[in-house]
């Protein structure tokens, strides 16, 4: 019987999905836009509810939102917005629904100004991810200055759900910032003590 003796972050020992995304995802650094769009609808879906609950249904927002194709929910129409509300592979919240549709309105017009989303979201780091070295999840904020920052100029760009908590969970999903604790196989610093 295989026995995996890794240590993870704690938040990832609940499940098999977690655990899996635990170590090929989080934190690590995305520079593609259609995963940063994903993982922008995903965590501003999360609001209020467990991660969870968002990774069991990421096969059906993917469904739901066009496989994250920030042109194509822009275009969603009302009658569509109606269709997704009486959809159980998502989260049938109106407000998120239609905050997903308005966020890839504002997306396309920071790819517009930016050339790549990927390329604003990065810039608030000068391109290089924020490696923190927290050793307990006591320790992990919730948000950060740069979360604060980040979200403050989400929202006057015109995007919804991104206060700063959100921003930060965002930031760490896509890794702007490894949050993984410092004992942790996925921590650069456990990483490198292993090799």
């Amino acid at each position: 019987m295989y026995v995996d003796e890794k240590i993870r972050c704690p938040w990832s020992l609940a499940t098999p999905e977690y655990r899996a995304y635990h170590d090929e995802e989080w934190g690590v650094p995305v520079r593609d836009d259609r995963h940063l769009f994903e993982f922008l609808i995903l965590e501003g879906a999360q609001a209020g509810l467990s991660w969870r609950t968002i990774l069991e249904k990421r096969a059906g927002y993917r469904r739901a939102f066009a496989g994250f194709d920030p042109q194509k929910v822009a275009r969603f129409a009302p009658a569509r917005i109606e269709k997704l509300m009486g959809d159980g592979g998502i989260v049938r919240n109106r407000l998120k629904i239609e905050s997903a549709v308005g966020n890839a309105k504002a997306f396309l017009a920071v790819q517009d100004e930016f050339g790549r989303f990927s390329d604003y979201l990065w810039a608030f780091v000068d391109g290089q991810p924020v490696f923190n070295r927290w050793a307990t999840l006591n320790q992990v904020p919730a948000k950060t200055e740069l979360s604060d920052r980040i979200s403050r100029d989400l929202k006057r760009r015109g995007f919804r759900f991104v206060g700063s908590t959100i921003v930060y969970a965002y930031m760490q999903a896509v890794g702007v910032v490894n949050d993984h604790l410092t004992g942790c196989f996925r921590h650069p610093l456990a990483a490198r003590a292993a090799g």
